[in-house]
């Protein structure tokens, strides 16, 4: 990864031109072209036959105009040739418009064309309504737009241009969008063991598809290897050779590869449940690796980042994340092996990951780690919002309740007047000392009250 140039995403795009020699003839041009090659052919054939070289003159006119025939038909299959049709396209894979989260994608970018012209590619990227800036998850190889660890802001429109320099002219193409959306929900997992992208050559790993809840034998491997060849690997036929690989001695609908060159490669499922995640495998041939997890990590997790020797082992190794030194770890033992452990990871560690040696004399390929957003911490919150909007909503509705309850209180609980006390007829009950007294003061009180509340009577 590190020795990719990173894409470059210009935003808006620039006006393509194609030159007027490659705007190409239609089939019925082509077809004029051809017969009058074709009549040409059969003059100069009856112009040989009919000559038999016995007068000069006339066999110096035939050379002539034989010379001049063939150098016209010449010219026509040359004018024929060059004005060929000219089409760049570009292809996704995984196949399909939908791709998922985390995962990793690659486009390819081909031009149709019977020359061996050599072209250079760039690659540009439209989103609406946003700002473009380059990203280091996307990486360009060429005719190749790799996306690691897909995201949503991915989702867009991807376009790519060819350009050929020729001696007088420039041919410059451009293709059509591929449109991408990032899908929401979770696919059809795809297992890996051992879960890294880097792997040395000479060592083995598993690709597992998923377990379907009708036939797992359904599922059909698939790869899209370095040499831009699908491979694809049928389940019923129970083998693995056609991808280099043998079937699995404990698990029926499982690949077993050693790493060389031609296993590296995208790798996914399909099958009646639709299409698996994918994953991107690079076989390393150098003398370090990182060995990061090959799928997102969930917040809060531990992580473990491996730093594998090919041969020997070294006392001190640093680890690097973006490009800076983030820590160095010592020891005296013969392990090939060094680890980094990062505990209860957040979005903050997501990152391009690598390791070197003291002296940077071997330095790892990067590999990015992916951190997902953990679902549960969501549903929590998304709870925990609900819980208060209801309590929210009670403690409104009680207010409003007194609010009114008071305003009704105020109007019809209102004391009465010494006149209308009068008109009160009390109950006809035997009174003690005591309720007399309290009677008396309870009178005394409701004078005193009348008396401030109507002052003015």
């Amino acid at each position: 990864m590190s020795s990719a140039r990173r894409a470059e995403k210009k935003h808006p795009e620039p006006e393509r031109t194609h030159a007027g020699g490659d705007r190409g003839y239609s089939p019925q041009q082509h077809m004029e072209q051809n017969n009058q090659a074709a009549v040409f052919t059969h003059l100069v054939e009856c112009v040989c036959t009919s000559s038999n070289f016995e007068h000069p003159i006339r066999d110096r006119m035939n050379i002539f105009l034989i010379a001049s025939l063939l150098s016209w038909a010449a010219f026509v299959l040359q004018v024929a040739t060059t004005k060929e049709v000219l089409k760049v396209s570009v292809s996704v894979w995984p196949p399909g418009s939908n791709i998922y989260l985390g995962e990793c994608v690659l486009l390819q970018c081909a031009v149709e064309s019977n020359s061996s012209f050599v072209w250079s590619y760039r690659w540009f990227m439209y989103k609406p309504h946003t700002a473009q800036t380059p990203n280091p998850r996307h990486l360009v190889y060429g005719d190749s737009y790799s996306i690691t660890a897909v995201t949503r802001e991915d989702a867009g429109s991807y376009r790519c241009q060819a350009e050929r320099q020729g001696s007088n002219t420039s041919t410059v193409l451009l293709s059509q969008p591929a449109t991408l959306s990032v899908s929401e929900l979770p696919p059809p997992s795809l297992t890996l063991t051992p879960s890294t992208r880097q792997i040395f050559r000479g060592e083995r790993f598993t690709v597992q598809c998923p377990v379907s809840q009708t036939n797992s034998s359904s599922w059909i491997l698939k790869q899209f290897p370095q040499a831009h060849r699908v491979r694809t690997r049928d389940f019923h036929t129970n083998r693995c050779l056609p991808l280099g690989g043998v079937v699995s001695a404990d698990i029926s609908d499982a690949c077993v590869f050693t790493a060389v060159r031609g296993n590296g490669g995208l790798y996914w499922c399909e099958g009646p449940e639709g299409r698996s995640n994918a994953v991107n495998i690079t076989v390393s041939y150098g003398t370090i690796i990182l060995k990061t997890p090959a799928f997102p990590i969930s917040e809060g997790d531990k992580v473990v980042l491996y730093c594998q020797y090919w041969t020997g082992s070294n006392n001190t190794t640093t680890f690097f994340k973006n490009g800076a030194e983030i820590v160095t770890y010592s020891s005296f033992n013969s392990d090939r092996v060094r680890k980094m452990i990062i505990e209860n990871v957040t979005r903050a560690d997501e990152g391009f990951y690598k390791c070197a040696s003291k002296d940077k004399k071997m330095e790892s390929p990067e590999s990015w780690l992916s951190i997902r957003r953990d679902q549960d911490s969501w549903i929590w919150i998304i709870v925990s919002c609900g819980i208060v909007l209801l309590f929210l909503t009670l403690l409104a509705v009680w207010l409003v309740c007194q609010y009114r309850y008071q305003m009704f209180c105020t109007r019809s609980c209102w004391p009465v007047s010494k006149e209308d006390l009068s008109a009160v007829e009390l109950p006809a009950t035997k009174q003690d000392v005591t309720e007399v007294q309290w009677d008396l003061s309870w009178m005394e009180m409701s004078n005193l009250l009348d008396k401030q509340l109507y002052h003015g009577t």
